[in-house]
This record gives structure tokens, C-alpha cells and sequence, in this order.
């Protein structure tokens, strides 16, 4: 069986002009997969559109509405920084069901894996309101339905978008039944994320922050997986492992966000799906589903979706963008050794 993809054309309707989060991105992922053979080896898995009900599982109706209303009125900006247009509300819908749809299809046992192929990205939207280029929180709503649909009692949700995900954290921070892992730039947008936070409540301990200095590349988040994610994961024995998979962590996107400065190669996100697969096989019975978060580059960002689905084909990865020119990699050894010991991790690096 090969990896499931789930896209509708629909996502390309939220219209926002020159700004870095553009329809651009996914046609330019769509024509590399075509260009490479792959687009028609993958189960095209057909996206329905999510439910309001499925919607207002993580957000306020409230904010929905006035959303869809506004959306419908011409749209405009819900921040300074994310615009949106009058198809946008038919876009967040046809997202949210392709992110439903990539876990469901997973459950079902039609594909091993799968990749909701959507725009736009999603963990900066919190329960009463979006920011950050995100409206609606899709990776949140696929979460939830596992939760009160399907019947799962442990999600761990790995967000490796180079931003931390505020708007996941906050929808999840007092929930056991959601593990939430992020690794992120710190400090840089939003400003939030520090390993202090991990949860409250009944959710104490499932939320786990990862955050990483300016310039940790390949090696630097290889450690943080294998040495945080991994004994984590073990501990809380997933039924399914769902992935925020933002791509802006790629050296690349230095020229298009400014305040980033990470140097990730398309080589290392294979790599990240290789384990993440890996994991899945030994926890959750090879139950793992992506949802795209950023990526603004849109070379970089086609050739790491590529990347990962090779991957998780167990095929060579190409990477013709090669490493950051000029990078120093910071050691993070220390830090990684003190987010283990905040989160009661034993031994020592």
C-alpha cells in the first residue's frame, strides 16, 4: 500500500495576492509531484467538507460565524498579518475535511499514512480566534474527531513548523487525550512556547515545547527528536500519531520570513518522517497522518513534501537545495538535556 494524499482544489480559493502564504505553495508541490512521477502512484483519497459541528469542536461559534460572515462580505484582514477573501470560509471547510479525512483514512486501514495537502496553515488559531496566516485550527479539528469520533484515548500531535503553535497548545493544554510536541525558533513569532509550559490540569505533562536557538539545523533537531519526542512517545503510547508539518524550518525560508533563521535541509525532513514512521510502527500500529502547515519558499517547500513522502515509500530522498551556505550550528546539547529533566526524562545525553 502506498501514502494516502487528500487535496482539493478548494484551498487555492483562499485568495491573498502577494503575501508569503499564496496559492503559489501548493500549486508548486502539486507540479513537482507530477513532474516526479509520484502524484499518480499515491491513493488520492476524496475530501469531504468538514461539519460546522466538526469545526466547533475546537472553536467558539461565535468566531465561526463571524468569520463565514465577513468572508462572505469580501473578506478582508482578521489580523495585520492574515488576510482572507470571500471563498476563504469554503477553503478552511474543504481543509479541515481533508485533515478529518487523512486521519480517517489512516483508521480505516485504506492507507498506511496519509498527507492532507491544504492551505492555509493552521496552529496559530486558537479556540476564539485566528492569526499568524491561520483562520481555523485543521490539525485541532482532525485531533478532536479521533477523540470524540473515533474513539481514541491518546493523540500525540508533533508540530515541527519552525513557529511554535500557540493556538494547538491553548486549544489542548488542560486535555490528556492530546499530546502536544513542538519544536520552534525561540525566540520568534508569536513569542510563545517556553519548556516551562506543559500543560495544567487534568492536561498537565501533555504539552511538551521544544524551544530551539536560531541556526540549529539537521543535527540539532535529529538530537531533540530522538532524545525529547521519542521517550515521550513511548511513555504515552499514541493511537495515532498526527503531525502539524510545517516546512518553514528549511534554510530557505530566511529570504521570505525575517526573523528566521533555521537552517533544516530537505534531506532532514525526510529523515523527520522516517522516524516519525518508525515510530508509528513500534506504537500505533503504523497509524500516522500529516497535515501541511507553512513552508513559504515554494521550491523548498515542494521538494520537502517530496521528501517526505518518499520516505515514507522507503525511497531515496533527493535533495538538489543541499545544505545552508555558510551555517554555523549552534551545540544544544545542554538544552536538550534540561527540557529531559523538566519533563522527567532519565539519564543523560
Amino acid at each position: 500500500m502506498v501514502p494516502g494524499i487528500l487535496y482539493d482544489p478548494l484551498v487555492l480559493e483562499h485568495e491573498t495576492g502577494r503575501h508569503p502564504e499564496n496559492r503559489g505553495r501548493l500549486t508548486a508541490i502539486v507540479a513537482l509531484l507530477q513532474r516526479r512521477g509520484l502524484w499518480e502512484r499515491l491513493e488520492h483519497v476524496e475530501v469531504a467538507p468538514a461539519s460546522i459541528e466538526s469545526l466547533e469542536s475546537v472553536h467558539d461559534s461565535g468566531y465561526l460565524r463571524a468569520l463565514r460572515d465577513a468572508a462572505e462580505a469580501g473578506g478582508g484582514f482578521l489580523t495585520a498579518d492574515t488576510p482572507f477573501s470571500r471563498r476563504s470560509w469554503d477553503a478552511v471547510v474543504a481543509a479541515s475535511g481533508a485533515a478529518i479525512g487523512a486521519v480517517d483514512a489512516v483508521l480505516d486501514g485504506l492507507v498506511p499514512s496519509a498527507f492532507a495537502l491544504i492551505r492555509p496553515p493552521g496552529h496559530h488559531a486558537g479556540s476564539r480566534s485566528g492569526m499568524g496566516f491561520c483562520l481555523v485550527n485543521h490539525a485541532a479539528v482532525a485531533a478532536r474527531h479521533c477523540v470524540l469520533h473515533r474513539g481514541l484515548e491518546r493523540v500525540l500531535l508533533v508540530d515541527y513548523d519552525v513557529h511554535h503553535g500557540n493556538g494547538t497548545q491553548e486549544i489542548f493544554y488542560e486535555d490528556p487525550a492530546v499530546l502536544y510536541f513542538s519544536t520552534h525558533q525561540y525566540p520568534a513569532y508569536p513569542g510563545t512556547g517556553p519548556a516551562r509550559e506543559i500543560g495544567s490540569g487534568a492536561g498537565l505533562g501533555t504539552t511538551v515545547n521544544v524551544p530551539l536557538p536560531a541556526g540549529v539545523a539537521d543535527a540539532g533537531y535529529r538530537l531533540a527528536l530522538e532524545e525529547v519526542l521519542v521517550p515521550i512517545a513511548e511513555e504515552y503510547r499514541p493511537d495515532l500519531i498526527l503531525v502539524s508539518a510545517g516546512f518553514d524550518a528549511h534554510w530557505r525560508n530566511t529570504a521570505y520570513l525575517n526573523s528566521i533563521r533555521m537552517g533544516v535541509t530537505v534531506s532532514g525532513f525526510g529523515e523527520w518522517a522516517r522516524l516519525l514512521q518508525g515510530l508509528a510502527d513500534r506504537l500505533c500500529g503504523g497509524r500516522l497522518a500529516f497535515v501541511l502547515e507553512g513552508g513559504y519558499d515554494p521550491e523548498a517547500l515542494a521538494w520537502s513534501v517530496d521528501a517526505t513522502f518518499r520516505s515514507l515509500l522507503g525511497e531515496p530522498v533527493e535533495d538538489p537545495l543541499g545544505p545552508a551556505p555558510n551555517l554555523a550550528e549552534p551545540a544544544i546539547d545542554d538544552l536538550i538535556e534540561e527540557y529531559r529533566r523538566i519533563h522527567g526524562l532519565s539519564g543523560h545525553l
